[in-house]
């Protein structure tokens, strides 16, 4: 999930071609339904993206009152309106009346805590849940964010990788050298600083356990002469999400699905973010699908984030989207952090029944 960001943006607006008196305000890449004649181009505006929940007395100044998603109706997400896709909500709020906008949008003040927004936490199913204890040495994951809401991640014509984002969860895993220690953890528990214990029952640890993921990690630790190593994966199939690519995770008989979509490794106290492919070429671990490696455009982007699935090679069902990093590894002003962002799919977006679990 994205970094949650309650900006003032500026806007463009664009004639809403299904009804006369609905408008789309665009920020970044993504469009918002808008009323007509509710703001112009060029004027400041908030924007809330998608997987903010709002508190109640802001859903009912905007009049959203039992409109958005969630047992408590309090979540924003992307849905169709008269045909066109809405992602987020743009506004002004009582709140902020007095609020230069325009400042505020080049400084990048972010509203949420004034407003009393926040970030939507997905529930966590028991199968993925377990006892968990400190792990200070942990190797570090960030949130990669969207590139519709930072088009200016990549630049025309460089040199990047497309590689399919796949709709499991994230199970992050660290060796550590000095003890042979592994250490498991998933996205959420390990934004906190926490592993998992060992649990033969638990999701994350069948993956490593029936991967072999340990005994790769410390080959590769000794090859690199690395202190730590981590591979982060994504671990899929029917018990997971509601998109299995044909693999079965509820059974003891086999590991549930797995992908490796980064690996990362601490050399001489430095951090190093490395090409799975590269470094994992001997088909020590199955990695996520390479869709495309060329030169950066929107268009092409755009394109592979949208179709069908390649994980099962059978086409089972819609794809997430993709994951879009250069081909050499480096730092983005844009983003403060890594050059790396995804791209999702419209349709997986506004799937019916889709669960959302970290």
């Amino acid at each position: 999930m994205s970094t949650l960001r309650v900006t003032a943006e500026e806007l463009t607006v664009h004639e809403h071609p299904n009804a006369d008196a609905l408008e789309l305000a665009q920020v970044g890449l993504y469009r918002a339904v808008i009323a007509k004649g509710a703001y112009r181009a060029g004027e400041f505006a908030l924007y809330i993206p998608e997987q903010s929940v709002l508190p109640a007395e802001l859903i009912e100044e905007l009049g959203l009152t039992g409109r958005l998603a969630g047992g408590s109706a309090d979540r924003v997400k992307a849905v169709r309106l008269r045909g066109e896709l809405s992602q987020g909500i743009v506004c002004r709020p009582r709140a902020l009346a007095g609020v230069d906008l325009a400042r505020a949008a080049a400084e990048g003040t972010d509203f949420a805590e004034v407003l009393g927004i926040t970030k939507w936490a997905p529930p966590i199913p028991t199968t993925m849940s377990g006892e968990v204890e400190s792990a200070p040495d942990l190797m570090p994951w960030v949130d990669i964010e969207n590139l519709q809401r930072y088009p200016q991640i990549f630049e025309s014509g460089e040199p990047v990788v497309l590689t399919e984002k796949l709709h499991g969860t994230a199970c992050l895993f660290t060796y550590v050298a000095e003890g042979e220690r592994t250490l498991v953890t998933s996205k959420g528990f390990g934004a906190k600083g926490l592993a998992l214990k060992e649990d033969e029952r638990n999701l994350y640890w069948r993956a490593v356990q029936g991967h072999d993921v340990p005994a790769v990690a410390a080959k590769l630790a000794a090859r690199l002469g690395a202190s730590r190593v981590g591979i982060f994966g994504e671990v899929y199939g029917a018990g997971v999400q509601d998109l299995a690519y044909g693999t079965d995770a509820r059974t003891a008989d086999a590991p549930p699905g797995y992908a490796v979509f980064d690996v990362s490794a601490e050399i001489g106290g430095q951090l190093r973010w490395l090409d799975p492919a590269a470094v994992l070429d001997n088909g020590e671990l199955p990695l996520v699908p390479k869709l495309y490696e060329g030169p950066y455009a929107l268009d092409t982007v755009l394109e592979l984030a949208s179709g069908r699935e390649t994980v099962s090679g059978k086409a089972a069902h819609l794809r997430e989207g993709v994951v879009i990093r250069p081909t050499a590894e480096r730092y983005s002003p844009v983003v403060g952090g890594r050059a790396i962002a995804k791209a999702v799919s419209p349709a997986y977006l506004t799937r019916k029944g889709g669960t959302e679990y970290e």
